[in-house]
C-alpha cells in the first residue's frame, strides 16, 4: 500500500516583509486557485503546512474543496537563515545556499544549518508518513526546505534541483512504508528565483 506525499513549493509572495506573515502576490493568489484546479481529483484527504502564511495561503482552496482545514506544523517551517523574521533578499541568499549545501553545517549565527533544518522536516515527513499510511498528503511548504526532505531520500535532490524550481511548484512522492519509490513533477509553472 503506497503513500503519496505532494510536496507543494508556495506560490510567489511579495519580496518586502516579514518571512511569517507575508502573503501570495495576485499571481500567486491565482497559482493557488490552478493548483486546487489541477489537484482537486487526485482524492488528498490530509492537508498540512508549514506556518507561514503564503504556504497556508497556497493550499488553502484544495483543502476546502476537499472539506477539510489545514493543519500548521511549526517544524515545516522554511529554514531559518538568521535571527528574527526578516527576508533575505535572493542576491544575498544564493551564496548562503550553495555554502549550505558543501557544508551543511553551516550556519549563521542566531540561524539554522541545512542538517538541523533536515533533521526537523524529516521528523515531520516520518510522522505523517506512518499516522497517514496508505493516504495521500499535501504539504505546502518552501523551496529549501523542500528540497532538504527531498533529498533526505534521494541525493539527486541538491542545490541544482532547487535552482530549478518555481513557485509555485508540486511535486508528487509515492512511498512504501519510508522508502521512496519514486517522484514526479506535476507542476508546469514557469521558472522563478528561489
Amino acid at each position: 500500500m503506497s503513500t503519496i506525499i505532494y510536496m507543494i513549493r508556495h506560490g510567489k509572495s511579495p519580496k518586502e516583509g516579514n518571512e511569517r506573515t507575508r502573503g501570495l502576490t495576485d499571481k500567486g493568489e491565482q497559482d493557488a486557485i490552478k493548483i486546487a484546479d489541477s489537484l482537486k481529483e487526485e482524492g488528498i484527504e490530509v492537508f498540512v503546512s508549514s506556518p507561514y502564511k503564503r504556504a497556508v495561503d497556497t493550499i488553502r482552496g484544495l483543502a476546502e474543496h476537499a472539506g477539510n482545514k489545514v493543519e500548521k506544523i511549526e517544524d515545516l517551517r522554511e529554514r531559518v537563515f538568521t535571527s528574527g523574521d526578516t527576508r533575505i533578499s535572493d542576491e544575498k541568499l544564493l551564496p548562503l545556499l550553495k555554502k549550505s549545501f558543501v557544508d551543511p553545517n553551516f550556519a549563521l549565527p542566531g540561524g539554522e544549518s541545512n542538517a538541523a533544518c533536515q533533521k526537523r522536516a524529516v521528523a515531520v515527513l516520518e510522522d505523517l508518513l506512518h499516522v497517514y499510511k496508505g493516504k495521500k498528503i499535501a504539504i505546502a511548504t518552501h523551496g529549501a526546505i523542500m528540497t532538504l526532505m527531498m533529498e533526505y531520500y534521494d541525493t539527486r535532490y541538491n542545490i541544482d534541483f532547487l535552482l530549478q524550481t518555481s513557485k509555485p511548484d508540486i511535486y508528487k512522492m509515492e512511498f512504501t512504508n519510508d522508502k521512496l519509490l519514486g517522484v514526479e513533477r506535476l507542476c508546469t509553472c514557469r521558472r522563478d528565483k528561489p
